[in-house]
């Protein structure tokens, strides 16, 4: 065993203790040839059944059937998804969910994210758990709670315990294409800006940080994203840190119940463009590249945020209640820019659950002004430049512009507002509204080369949102 197969399997044998409901890890070469050893573990005395796809199949699935087959009495043949870009849809947990109803066998998917979240859930309303075996380090979600399902056009997370076990094969994931791990490596590194905004929401007494989920996701973090060009060409090591990340991110929401160890305003970001349907070239990015153009948006914001000296700022309630937006305006906003009237009812189902009053935001106010003088020097530590994640992704082959991923500069800009509404989570989207800040922070933003040379300008100028 590697000297860095043994520094991951102490760390994810450490973090187990805290997990709920995932009890057995592996990760390394040739742990496929235990997924039988594993399952018998977990469901002693049960039936298997693979659940995958076509390309998923091929990459591990036939490996884990013979395996299974020789390990597990009764293994059933597999169950495999014949669907062209198939994504995390309802329809598609119906459909495994009616066929599990009729077999009694317990999931072992072997997949990456969509596959893994449908049969989570479709295990789930069998009141029954599963096992997974990664195919790609793309995701955090393999041991999340919950899973991220698109119904009725809104992108939901829907919950449902994590698997049992889970099984990731560094020589799987080295044949993984190359672009799906960069996924991967673009969901862990924007752990970096999400620790941030809970930091933020820490301090302002909205959401506590939780010690253990912390450490969990933010302790290894800055070593586990360290190569970004070894993850690009497929080095084992790198690979290895890099779904070691990934999972302990999952074993964070895990425990806490809760996608806030793991998720910031750059998932807002990308969770808009979800509901937009957004589409780039015919195909929907994926969501790790959109993740990866909101945690540069979210730096960038950080940027025009931090060097501000809060503490001389004099938030007079007169002031606050003369700029204040009501939540009838919001509202109207929000059904102009969602013509979908179920749609638009589940974002300002959002949009209200945070929604606070003028003098709420005056008491709120003050104490980030008391609270920034040590507050502001953390939020550095934490953060890195915003020309260093740019970098980083660029040598993981991932996006550095938004037009990378089909966004237009006019379009991230109108994306920093409503953002904001996709989900009650505070983050720094929140502060620079609340603080009167996100127009001239736009202004900043978008008026040179600074952030997205190369792209093309947004002509506006002044403070177009507020």
């Amino acid at each position: 065993m590697q000297s860095f197969e043994t520094e991951t399997r102490e760390r994810l044998q450490t973090a187990l203790k805290k997990a709920d409901t995932t009890q057995y890890i592996e990760v390394g070469y040739n742990s496929i040839q235990h997924v039988g050893e594993m399952f018998k573990q977990c469901f002693p005395g049960k039936k298997a059944v693979v659940i995958a796809d076509t390309n998923t199949f091929n990459a591990a699935g036939k490996q884990v059937q013979r395996v299974l087959e020789s390990q597990v009495e009764g293994t059933l043949s597999p169950y495999i998804f014949e669907v062209e870009d198939m994504h995390a849809e309802m329809q598609h947990v119906n459909l495994l969910a009616k066929y599990l109803s009729s077999i009694d066998a317990i999931a072992v998917v072997v997949g990456s994210g969509t596959i893994n979240d449908l049969t989570k859930l479709a295990s789930y309303r069998n009141q029954r758990q599963y096992m997974v075996v990664v195919t790609a380090a793309s995701v955090d979600g393999y041991t999340a709670f919950g899973a991220s399902i698109t119904s009725g056009g809104f992108k939901q997370t829907f919950q449902c315990p994590a698997p049992r076990g889970v099984i990731a094969d560094i020589d799987v994931l080295s044949q993984a294409p190359k672009e799906m791990n960069a996924w991967g490596y673009a969901d862990l590194i924007a752990k970096i800006p999400a620790g941030a905004d809970w930091m933020l929401a820490d301090a302002l007494g909205i959401e506590a940080i939780d010690p253990v989920s912390w450490n969990l996701v933010q302790a290894p973090l800055r070593d586990l994203t360290s190569d970004p060009a070894g993850v690009r060409d497929g080095d084992a090591k790198a690979l290895c840190f890099l779904i070691e990340g990934l999972l302990m991110s999952g074993l964070a929401m895990q425990h806490l119940g809760s996608s806030r160890p793991a998720s910031g305003a750059e998932h807002q970001f990308s969770h808009l463009w979800d509901i937009e349907h957004h589409t780039h070239h015919g195909i929907a990015p994926s969501h790790g590249f959109k993740v990866a153009i909101g945690s540069l948006s979210a730096l960038a914001l950080y940027e025009q945020i931090l060097p501000l000296d809060f503490q001389d700022r004099s938030w007079s309630l007169p002031e606050i209640q003369a700029r204040w937006t009501s939540f009838d305006i919001i509202e109207k906003r929000i059904r102009a820019r969602f013509q979908d009237d179920m749609i638009a009812q589940q974002i300002l189902e959002q949009v209200r659950g945070k929604y606070i009053t003028a003098e709420i935001l005056h008491n709120r106010l003050k104490v980030l002004s008391e609270l920034w003088p040590e507050l502001r020097p953390r939020l550095e530590q934490q953060v890195i430049p915003f020309g260093e994640l740019r970098s980083k992704l660029g040598q993981v082959a991932g996006p550095q512009r938004p037009e990378d991923i089909g966004i237009d500069l006019m379009r991230l800009k109108n994306s920093y507002e409503f953002a904001r509404y996709i989900r009650t989570r505070y983050t720094l989207l929140d502060v620079a509204h609340e603080t009167g800040l996100t127009g001239i922070c736009m202004y900043q933003i978008f008026k040179n080369d600074v952030y997205w040379s190369g792209s093309k300008k947004v002509v506006e100028t002044g403070n177009a949102i507020s």
